[in-house]
């Protein structure tokens, strides 16, 4: 089964805690903090297969998770970092937000490439002993990995496309010019996925081809297969628009030509592209040729006559798009788009809010907070007036009194809730 478009949801591994430990030794009783710190969390990263050719592997499996980090541990031993999680993708996957459509990434190089981060290792305690501070009962938590969904949507790597309606022989001259094997038979949309052929023009030169399936009128809106594969021309330098010329099903071929071409330019830009208009079924008649030369050339396009049945004229159109290709700028590759993404429990920390719940309690938000709670040891006088002073500092209580706070009032912060005293 073809499928070229799947939404996953991805999540980097979260750093490992910090430790708190003290250094015991014969001799040595006393000998400090030395806890160690907490692994990195595992990297989410996307690699290209050229083995694969669809996502079907990401139909039924939609949530992915890399390793977490290992917390630390004494005499300053370091948790291991998280195992990465490698998900390999077909060439010219395009990676986009889930949430606006934005793209991140085009994977069409062989180069790696770091989607989601793993968060960082939390300190040990060996980090905040200080002369005033000397056994430090407390350490930091490991920071959380970045977190989202995205949709992953393939487009395939081909120099030229092969267009035009249904039964026009697209199939039959893929097989003429390259060894691809696509299914050839006399009846419409025989062909249901797009197929990708290598046609070789010599020694160390060659390009690749694409057959999508036939283009109706309406594609542009849904109609047929068509819609459904366009995407996968979108990368195309150069496209053949294949048109049967001798009328065998009731059609005029200018009609056509003009039709498909309205439906890709109501689809996205493919119509601006150099074109061949190839007039296929020659060896059957040609009497509406010249006519659809002359309509091509009128759109700055080249019209050349071929028989796909017979090999008629088909050397001569390889050879003239090779010659196009010659001149044509390299393959599209989709630059990135700047998405303003929040590392999770790395904000600011000026970046917070104050509410209040219907009660009248209050509560303060801000994800630097929320990692801040998770690293303090309530049972520890040094840590709770470490965590003090931190929201001090970020004026966290200046705004909770400016907000009308009163002594007595409680206050929430995520799962802590405490009654506030000046």
């Amino acid at each position: 089964m073809f499928i070229d478009s799947a939404r996953i949801h991805i999540k980097a591994g979260k750093g490992g805690n910090g430790a708190v430990a003290f250094h015991r030794e014969k001799y040595l009783p006393s000998g400090g903090p030395d806890g160690g710190d907490g692994g990195r969390g595992g990297n989410v990263v996307f690699v290209v297969d050229d083995n694969l050719s669809t996502l079907m592997d990401f139909r039924y499996k939609k949530k992915y998770a890399a390793g977490n980090g290992e917390d630390g541990a004494g005499k300053r031993c370091s948790g291991r970092k998280g195992e990465d999680l490698i998900i390999r993708v077909p060439r010219g996957t395009l990676i986009k937000s889930a949430e606006n459509g934005y793209i991140i990434k085009d994977i069409s190089s062989d180069e790696p490439y770091i989607l989601a981060k793993g968060g960082k290792g939390g300190w040990g305690n060996q980090h905040f002993a200080t002369p005033t501070r000397q056994t430090p009962r407390f350490a930091k938590a490991g920071l959380p990995g970045e977190e989202f969904d995205i949709q992953l949507e393939l487009k395939l790597l081909a120099d030229v496309g092969l267009v035009g309606f249904p039964n026009v022989g697209k199939s039959t001259l893929l097989s003429m010019i390259s060894a691809a094997r696509p299914k050839i038979a006399n009846y419409h949309f025989t062909t249901l996925v797009p197929n990708l052929g290598v046609v070789y023009m010599g020694e160390g030169s060659s390009f690749v081809a694409a057959d999508i399936p036939g283009i109706i009128e309406g594609a542009s809106e849904g109609a047929g297969l068509g819609f459904e594969f366009l995407r996968h021309i979108d990368r195309c330098r150069l496209l053949i628009h294949v048109v049967d010329v001798s009328g065998s099903e009731d059609r005029d071929p200018v009609e056509d030509f003009e039709k498909v071409l309205a439906e890709l330019e109501n689809y996205s830009t493919l119509a601006s592209r150099p074109q061949i208009v190839a007039a296929n079924k020659c060896d059957i008649a040609e009497d509406k040729f010249e006519e659809l030369k002359k309509a091509a050339e009128a759109r700055g396009y080249t019209g050349m006559k071929i028989s796909a049945a017979t090999g008629e004229g088909v050397d001569a159109l390889k050879s003239e798009v090779w010659k196009e290709l010659s001149a044509l700028p390299p393959m599209t590759v989709y630059e990135p788009e700047d998405i303003p993404v929040e590392l999770p429990g790395d904000a600011s920390k000026e970046d917070f809010t104050v509410s209040r719940r219907d009660n009248g309690d209050f509560v303060v938000e801000g994800a630097w907070l929320e990692h801040l709670i998770n690293s303090t040891n309530f049972s520890d006088y040094e840590s709770l007036s470490h965590m003090q002073t931190i929201m001090r500092k970020a004026g966290v209580f200046d705004r909770l009194e400016a907000d009308g706070v009163h002594e007595g009032d409680i206050v929430a912060i995520y799962d802590l809730e405490f009654e506030y005293i000046k």
